[in-house]
């Protein structure tokens, strides 16, 4: 915790001097847009589901185009998958795993995500694609609900997102999320420079900037 002060300010240094451009946009979401359902086998009391949080219901999608990459879907998201911190950047998010095998990630392994600021985010593996893996947030994680990653190719390229279904964990978290939106400006660096080091990790470029979508559910 006395070391939060100092992630901020390296988080807030990025932001400022960062080259590629971030697309953003926020809209009203449809009312049949849903989260995913957790498998059942997975839902005990330590889970954190979107029911128990606070605060507005965001849909968010982070997307970066990476051109000139020479690796597979499956290879990419197997490293990210295997050490989540090659992506994410280590003065804004550590993962340390909690629960499950190092070098690899299976469906119920569980981490702590170490973040700048006085909370740390556990995180649940509730599933796993060929080219993909998701989280569910557990008690005391500053948001409540899910997270994915994946990755497809496209026409030469590679497409990595992140999709996320999420409201503030609690009222005080609602307070720097959604008021002060401190927390939010945090969170989208995160992912934002996730999807650049990643493009950079695999020998690629970004092509277009980042695109950051966000759709809320209610005030």
């Amino acid at each position: 915790m006395l070391l939060w002060p100092v992630g901020l300010a390296r988080v807030s240094w990025r932001y400022m001097w960062r080259t590629t451009p971030v697309h953003r946009t926020e809209t009203a979401a449809d009312a049949s847009e849903r989260p995913w359902a957790v498998p059942e086998d997975l839902v005990d009391d330590d889970l954190q589901r979107v029911e128990d949080g606070a605060g507005p219901l965001l849909h968010r999608r982070y997307a970066v185009w990476i051109a000139g990459a020479p690796t597979p879907p499956e290879q990419v998201m197997g490293r990210f998958s295997g050490d989540p911190n090659c992506g994410a950047p280590a003065e804004v998010a550590v993962f340390e795993k909690v629960h499950g095998t190092d070098g690899e990630m299976c469906v119920g392994d569980e981490f702590l995500i170490r973040i700048p600021g006085p909370w740390d985010g556990p995180v649940r593996v509730v599933g796993m694609g060929p080219a993909s893996f998701r989280l569910a947030t557990l008690r005391g994680h500053l948001e409540a609900g899910q997270i994915e990653f994946r990755c497809r190719a496209d026409g030469g390229e590679l497409l990595f997102e992140i999709e996320s279904w999420a409201r503030s964990g609690d009222r005080l978290s609602d307070l720097l999320y959604t008021r002060l939106r401190l927390a939010k400006e945090i969170q989208l660096n995160l992912w934002v420079e996730t999807c650049l080091r990643l493009a950079r990790d695999i020998g690629g470029t970004p092509r277009g900037g980042v695109r950051v979508e966000t759709r809320r559910a209610g005030a």
